[in-house]
């Protein structure tokens, strides 16, 4: 085998290792056009909570929900934040203007005195203020998108966990969650993620 023949397999297996970070990678830039204060800062390291921000707007492109998942053709799509806010404003400013089949999209603050069914995706951050299965079996059967930060998530579950991996946010799909909550995840979403349970 030639120098240029052996190079060659070396730069097919790099790309193929790296593939996924750049696909996923790739997806937050699609959405930096998306939001302007957020393209403003291009150039700048974007925080923890701005990058997760961003998944959570685009986990609406990539997922798919039953029509029973909305209280009426005219329902906005909702996000729901379990716990502490840690997003500050970068939640609401990644959706402002935004929209989901024609939908508008609400960002809910939830306690533990507040029904989650009634979001689309629910974000349970790592200080609520119950345990996270506690939440998650609250809505097991619903159509509802489950987002976290804990460890064991994805065991106790949830449906998508967020890794953070050599300081960058990395993604792990429970797919047996997603099915029994009637939720049609997009393969371009699986192929991004670090691991999916429950993969035929």
């Amino acid at each position: 085998m030639t120098l240029r023949n052996r190079m060659n397999l070396s730069a097919n297996h790099k790309f193929k290792r790296f593939r996924p970070a750049a696909v996923l990678l790739g997806l937050l830039v699609l959405l930096l056009g998306a939001s302007r204060d957020f393209a403003g800062e291009a150039t700048m390291p974007f925080t923890e909570y701005q990058v997760k921000a961003l998944f959570l707007l685009n986990f609406t492109k990539y997922v798919a929900w039953p029509t029973n998942a909305f209280a009426g053709t005219n329902a906005p799509f909702t996000i729901g934040v379990y716990g502490e806010n840690d997003f500050g404003d970068a939640l609401q400013t990644a959706v402002a203007g935004r929209s989901v089949n024609g939908r508008s999209i609400a960002i809910r603050q939830l306690d533990g005195t507040n029904d989650p069914a009634g979001c689309q995706i629910l974000f349970i951050s790592h200080s609520a203020e119950k345990p996270a299965g506690e939440i998650l079996d609250r809505v097991r059967t619903l159509p509802v998108l489950t987002v976290g930060e804990t460890d064991q998530f994805l065991q106790q579950g949830g449906v998508i966990h967020f890794l953070k991996k050599e300081s960058k946010i990395r993604l792990e799909i429970n797919l047996d969650a997603a099915r029994q909550a009637n939720l049609k995840i997009s393969s371009k979403l699986l192929n991004v993620a670090d691991l999916v349970k429950g993969k035929p």
